[in-house]
Parts: C-alpha cells; structure tokens; sequence
C-alpha cells in the first residue's frame, strides 16, 4: 500500500472518531456503563437528622423491647377435651387458647408467660395452661430454646394466674414494677406471642382501672378482679405475657380483652402485677395462695344507696352480708354497714376491696373504717384463712329473725305502677320454702322499670324496709307513702336461691 492510502485511512478513522464523540455527547444526561458497574438507586444525598425528640424516643421502644422480648416465652398446651371451653360472655374473652371449638380429641392451643426466676419459674394464667395433660406444655424461649415438659407448679382460679417450670438455669428476668403507681393515660407495651406471632411488641396507653368484668370463674364472688384496661393491641395468644412500663418494668400480665369478634377492638385487660406478685410466691413457695378473708359480701354504693344510707354521696362498699363466724363477724362487721377505707386507704369500689384483702395473708390485722348508722367507726379485723369449697361463696345465709305477728290485711296484691311491680302477701307454704316468718313476695317487675333497674326480680321476698319487718302489702305501701318523693329506702330482699341481699330504690313522684 503506498503512503498516500496509509494517510488517507489514517484521516477517515480520525474523522470517524471525532464524529462518534460529538454524537455520543449530544445525548445529554444519558449514562453509559459497562455491565458489572453498580446501578445507582435513590437520591444519593446525606440522610437528614431527625428530630431529637423522635430520635430519643426510637431508642427509649428499642430499649425497652431488648430488655423485655427475651423474659417472655411462648407456650403451647395440649389439654384434655373440655365441653364449656370459652363458655365467657360474648363480649369479654380470655385469650389463651384461640378460642378453639369444643372436640372429642385433645386441642393444642397457645399463650405467653413472664420468666420470674432464673431457675426457670414462669407466670403466665390459668386459663392458659387449665386442663393441660400431663406432659402437655411446652415452653420456647426468645433464643428458640424449647422446653417441651414443663411442669405445673399451681394455679388460682380466682385470679386467673398459674406458675409453670422449666428445668433452666441463668434465664433472663424482667424486673417487677409496682402497679399501684399505674394511672390512666401512662404508657404502656404489651408483650406476647399473638395469633402464632412470637416475640412481638405492641404500645399503647392506660385507657381505665379498676375494671371488674365478672369473667373469673363465671362472675363468682370470689372471683378477684381488678384489671388495667389498656389499648395497647393484643390477640389470642399475648394471654400471660407482659404489660411494661415506660421503665421496662412489667406491670401487669395480659388477660383478656372487649371483643365482638375473638380479635382485638381496642380494649384489653391485665392483671395488677402486685397481685400477680404475690400469688406467684405462694405458688411457688406453698404450691396453693394463702389468703386472707374478712367473709362479707358487698357491693358497689351508687347514688341510691348513698341516699339510702344517709351518706352525703356515693363512696365505700356497702355490706350485704355477713358469713357466721367470719373474721368480720368477730370483728363486729354488720349488714348495711359502709367500708370506707382499709388502712386508711379508701376503697370505692368491691374489687378494690378484694384486691387489698387478697394481698394480706391469714393472721394478719387490718383496719377498717365503716359507716353505720350517721357515724364513722372503726373495727380492727383479724383475717381468716378460709377452705374454699369450688361453690363456696361470701353470702350470709343467717337465719330470719323472729317478729311481731305481722299486719296481716285482706287486701293480698298491690300494684305499684310507678316502681314497675307488683307484691303480694306470703302464703305459709312460702313462708316454710323461702325460710322467713315475715315478708312480701314480688310477683312480677316490668322490664326496664325502676325496679327492675335496682335489681328487684321475679320471685323475690321482701323481708324489711329500713329497720322495719315487712309483713303484708297493706304495710308495705303504708312505709312507702310515709316517704317524700325522692327519698331512698333500702329494702332486705332474700332471692329465690334463698340468699340474702340488699336493694335500694328511690321512692318516684306521686
């Protein structure tokens, strides 16, 4: 090839190369790169600095959870068929074990428990572990550690708690906060395992307290409730796990929640962890809860009662009964007395009452401050143990008193339209079957009427008015129009399950 091809091909390949740049750079913003470079996604800009507060309050959850998630375990329970599983009303609902259809085979259901000791001892509830087979709970911790024959240490139905036992060593314990310094709007964390989802954490806050569902033990008397409603979300399955403080301290164990639906609404319920504290010792210690009684049966004082009594306005539990020889009997404790506060602290409400009483042992003395009669006294009372029969239950079922011949009139029934009953006089027959030599019988309470309101039923006698015997309508209309309009009085009322209980009514407008 002579020299002039050699430049000239020299030239076009130049020529070439410069035309190929200026068109590659004509197309502007277009990146081209070679395959194995990185793609580039995302603005590539610092991230921006979050605000303090948010910053600190990341950390405080992320603390918190780390501390916690690894006290709680998961159990699963094998137990044996039972018939009336979940048998709680439609509204309020244990969690444990999935609210599974009653079958003939075992049913596996799940929960979650508290570690309470490094030697394995965990808290969880009754509800949880009951009618578990004897091999049949088994325990995972954080770490997926299984213990698949953990042991039954003991249960209490009337809190709805149990202790189980794992054979462990150097296990993580969450430390224990003191629930009486809870109040409403605080927040809260529940911890648990819902619907199979293990280690999971939810927040929320103390929407209430004091709340007394009537779920333990089919609304039993003896049942001891006293729970911290929250909104923190749970599900079947959180049952037995941990309610956490701000501190990381667990102040409650998650029992139940308000549903229409088996699933979370909004609203659920824990046991005060003081109490839980102190069942769990027993158990653990004693295999039973030792626990002191008084042997009254109350109820909450509203207005009418208030009234009724001559209080200037509602506060206290009024005492419906007395059971024989019970430390309130020996103490001098009567029907209609008011307790208003035990060891100075006042008590509003029954529960309240309960829950003071089931933290003091056998043996020990409380003082009481008791309204009777337009007076304050006080009565030192020394607690009873008490052998709980599975029906036992705090109602006095003290004989009537004998009476004056009653005021017998000719005219048997009266209708009271503007209380919604109607009464009429005792034949001897009831006499004998109700156990009373005086009294009326409530032959029909309207629906929705202020009787019925009071809880007057059907069937019941009324035996006294105030501190007067009853012993004919005629008498009994006479005591109530002896009464201004406004006025309470509060009637002695033996049911037709032959217990005795109070009821107050506001005398209506002639």
């Amino acid at each position: 090839m002579s020299m002039k091809s050699v430049v000239v091909a020299v030239l076009l390949i130049a020529v070439g190369i410069v035309f190929g740049v200026t068109l590659v750079s004509s197309f502007k913003g277009v990146d081209f790169t070679f395959a194995g470079q990185d793609v580039k996604l995302g603005a590539q800009s610092k991230p921006a600095n979050p605000h303090p507060a948010l910053q600190s309050l990341n950390e405080a959850y992320h603390a918190i959870s780390k501390q916690v998630t690894p006290t709680v375990v998961y159990i699963v329970v094998t137990s044996k068929p039972k018939s009336d599983r979940n048998s709680q009303g439609p509204f309020f609902h244990f969690f444990g074990p999935n609210f599974q259809a009653p079958r003939s085979q075992p049913e596996v259901g799940a929960g979650s428990g508290v570690i309470l000791t490094s030697d394995g001892y965990i808290l969880t509830n009754n509800h949880v572990v009951e009618g578990a087979t004897s091999e049949g709970i088994e325990v995972t911790l954080s770490d997926n550690r299984v213990f698949k024959k953990a042991k039954l240490v003991g249960t209490d139905k009337y809190t709805d708690l149990a202790v189980i036992k794992v054979d462990a060593q150097d296990l993580p314990m969450p430390r224990l906060g003191n629930s009486d310094n809870v109040e409403v709007g605080h927040t809260v964390f529940a911890f648990g395992n819902p619907l199979g989802l293990t280690s999971t954490m939810t927040q929320g806050i103390v929407s209430a307290l004091g709340r007394q569902l009537r779920i333990i033990e089919d609304g039993s008397p003896l049942g001891i409730e006293d729970f911290i409603q929250t909104d923190a979300a749970v599900n079947p399955g959180n049952s037995g796990g941990a309610l956490v403080d701000i501190y990381g301290e667990v102040v409650g164990i998650n029992s139940a929640i308000a549903t229409t639906n088996a699933r979370y609404q909004g609203y659920s319920f824990a046991i005060p962890i003081n109490l839980a504290r102190k069942v769990a010792t027993d158990l653990i210690k004693y295999g039973k809860v030792r626990r002191g009684y008084i042997g009254v049966n109350i109820k909450m004082v509203d207005a009418t009662f208030a009234k009724a009594v001559g209080l200037d306005k509602p506060k206290g539990v009024f005492v419906d009964g007395v059971t024989d020889e019970s430390a309130g009997a020996e103490a001098g404790i009567k029907s209609k007395d008011v307790i208003l506060s035990v060891d100075g602290k006042e008590v509003n409400s029954p529960n309240q009452l309960q829950t003071i009483i089931a933290s003091k042992y056998p043996g020990e003395t409380v003082i009481l401050k008791v309204y009777r009669d337009g007076k304050n006294i006080e009565k030192k009372v020394v607690l009873k143990s008490r052998d709980i029969a599975e029906e036992a239950v705090a109602s006095n079922q003290s004989r009537e008193e004998s009476t004056e011949p009653a005021d017998v009139s000719s005219k048997g029934t009266l209708e009271l339209e503007n209380l919604g009953m109607t009464v009429s006089n005792l034949d001897p027959k009831v006499k004998k079957e109700y156990g009373v030599e005086n009294g009326i019988l409530v032959e029909n309470v309207e629906p929705m009427s202020e009787s019925n309101k009071r809880g007057l039923a059907a069937s019941d006698v009324i035996v006294s008015v105030g501190d007067q015997n009853i012993g004919s309508v005629a008498q009994f209309d006479k005591v109530l129009k002896g009464k201004r309009a406004g006025d309470a009085v509060l009637m002695r009322v033996k049911g037709k399950d032959k217990s005795m209980r109070f009821v107050a009514i506001e005398v209506p407008g002639k």
